[in-house]
């Protein structure tokens, strides 16, 4: 029953672990592995289970209970928590909107000739659109299909001259300095795989995915095909980092390249390093992972706030069945597409990002630890001890990485 089930609702998590791997995240592995080399490719094995515990966690509380993950913390906690959860993630979901659409209208430009403002604007008014117009049933499978523009990153790695021995021996030995960058590297690489908006998407894909199993009571095969499903999502976007880290230590680190402001420019570098297929390869990567990811932002932020305020929202229903449910999904790409046209520059955003990223998952995890335990709230299926000291480790490490950075310097 568990297989059958597992194969059934295979997506929620795979859909999450891709939408990891947006292009400010393509461009944060690129520069880590521009930077360091071959050096941070341990951190792969340590953030995967970390990562796992905090999304498994997300997903047994909307499986369990039915309910996103605002509407749980609603009834829960006192609504200061409430609105400083909220206020979090809208913000941090709307700057990452913003360098993703700047980063593939740059990937874009580099393919065809288009202005930088147009390629913006284009990317804002098809992605708005598609999310709103279409039925989740029908989106998830667009969705799903999407995930499979991360195997671009794969063909790149093997196209690439890795030195195999060393990448084993550097992800196997951990290798780590203590230097004041060193820890920078660590925290980008932490926020941008452990991030905000991954916690709320996957509540709101789990309650999506499971609308009926409230009705027939939560079974321990729902649970492990949930597991299952989590993890897969989760090792699918670790294995992309590890892969675009390999890929960019053993082309542009070698080369010497070990500044790159952002995916677009590192997909630019390639050509003349790994040939023009990788880096056409990794410009339609970007395209694909920002399709992806994209709608996963903005309708992560609109579930969030219509479950604060009691709103409407699925994306299976109609704009005109929930019209401030998708009042926020375009508000959300209107002020990504106006902090745009400002014209700040798009390694602004990535540093922005993975900052607002680093502040607020700390927060959020403790959030969300707090709940997963709680036997009032889901019963027999509150969390294990294992996924309870996985939860809180990861917590403790991402709250106090900023803290050895200041005690670095």
């Amino acid at each position: 029953m568990a297989k059958r089930d597992f194969f059934k609702r295979l997506g929620p998590g795979i859909v999450t672990g891709a939408a990891d791997d947006d292009p400010s995240g393509i461009g944060t592995y690129t520069s880590v592995g521009a930077t360091a080399g071959y050096g941070f490719l341990w951190s792969a094995l340590w953030l995967l289970p970390f990562a796992f515990a905090v999304q498994e966690a997300c997903a047994r509380l909307a499986l369990v209970t039915g309910k996103g993950l605002a509407a749980i913390i609603k009834t829960r906690m006192p609504r200061s928590v409430l609105v400083l959860a909220v206020l979090l993630v809208a913000v941090a979901n709307t700057v990452n909107i913003a360098a993703n659409l700047s980063i593939m209208s740059a990937a874009l430009g580099l393919i065809v000739p288009i202005e930088q403002w147009a390629g913006v604007l284009l990317f804002a008014i098809i992605l708005g659109v598609t999310e709103i117009v279409i039925p989740y049933h029908r989106y998830a499978k667009v969705l799903r299909w999407l995930c499979l523009s991360l195997l671009a990153y794969v063909a790149v790695l093997f196209v690439a001259q890795v030195d195999w021995q060393q990448v084993a021996l550097s992800t196997l030995i951990p290798n780590f300095d203590f230097s004041r960058l060193s820890f920078e590297l660590l925290i980008a690489l932490a926020g941008t795989t452990i991030s905000p908006y991954l916690f709320f998407w996957q509540a709101a894909e789990e309650v999506e995915e499971n609308k009926g199993i409230r009705m027939r009571r939560v079974r321990l095969s729902n649970l492990q095909a949930m597991r299952g499903d989590v993890f897969a999502g989760m090792f699918t976007g670790v294995f992309i980092m590890f892969a675009i880290m390999a890929t960019s230590a053993a082309t542009l680190n070698a080369q010497g390249l070990t500044q790159v402001a952002s995916a677009a420019d590192a997909a630019l570098a390639l050509k003349p390093i790994a040939g023009e297929w990788a880096s056409l390869l990794f410009l339609l990567g970007i395209l694909g992972v920002g399709m992806l990811s994209i709608p996963v932002l903005a309708g992560a932020t609109a579930y969030a706030v219509a479950e604060t305020f009691g709103w409407r929202e699925s994306l299976e229903l109609k704009p005109r069945q929930a019209k401030a449910f998708y009042g926020v999904i375009v508000l959300s790409m209107l002020v990504a597409l106006l902090l745009n046209l400002a014209g700040i520059e798009p390694v602004h955003f990535l540093i922005l990002a993975a900052t607002l990223n680093g502040l607020s998952a700390p927060i959020l995890m403790v959030i969300i630890w707090i709940l997963a335990r709680d036997k009032n709230l889901l019963g027999e299926w509150a969390s294990g001890r294992i996924s309870q000291w996985l939860l809180a480790i990861a917590t403790l490490a991402m709250g106090s990485l900023p803290v050895f950075w200041l005690l670095a310097g």
